[in-house]
């Protein structure tokens, strides 16, 4: 499991004076982007799912978060994988899943995943990474 320490910034908020639902997104792509490039450097791949259950609220006085993400599956070119967006005090501000797909740059199409990505991601799944 990869963990993303964020500063929240004063941008993140709206005029509600919470983090606004689209900057979660971002949050978690940030986890989302290290986890693959610390799994499977140099992989291509897209978003092609992000379902968010949004918990609690977050605003500036909260200061950090903590964004998690690991793998829990795979299919013949995607990657399952959950997160989580945590307040510096533990408490859990939102729960996501996401599907991405490995992309071939040249084609601009999905590309079936390596034997070698797979038995990576058997290792990163079981270790809960």
């Amino acid at each position: 499991m990869i963990e993303v320490p964020i500063h929240i910034r004063w941008r993140d908020v709206d005029f509600y004076g919470h983090v606004n639902n689209a900057v979660y997104l971002t949050y978690l792509e940030e986890a989302r982007d290290h986890w693959v490039e610390t799994t499977l450097p140099g992989t291509n791949f897209v978003i092609v799912r992000v379902a968010i259950d949004y918990r609690r609220e977050l605003s500036l006085q909260d200061e950090d978060v903590v964004v998690t993400c690991r793998g829990v599956g795979y299919g013949t070119t995607s990657i399952r994988t959950t997160e989580q967006v945590v307040a510096r005090s533990g408490w859990v501000a939102a729960e996501a899943q996401s599907v991405i797909v490995a992309h071939d740059s040249d084609t601009r199409q999905a590309r079936k995943l390596t034997d070698a990505e797979r038995a990576v991601l058997d290792r990163a799944i079981a270790a809960g990474d």
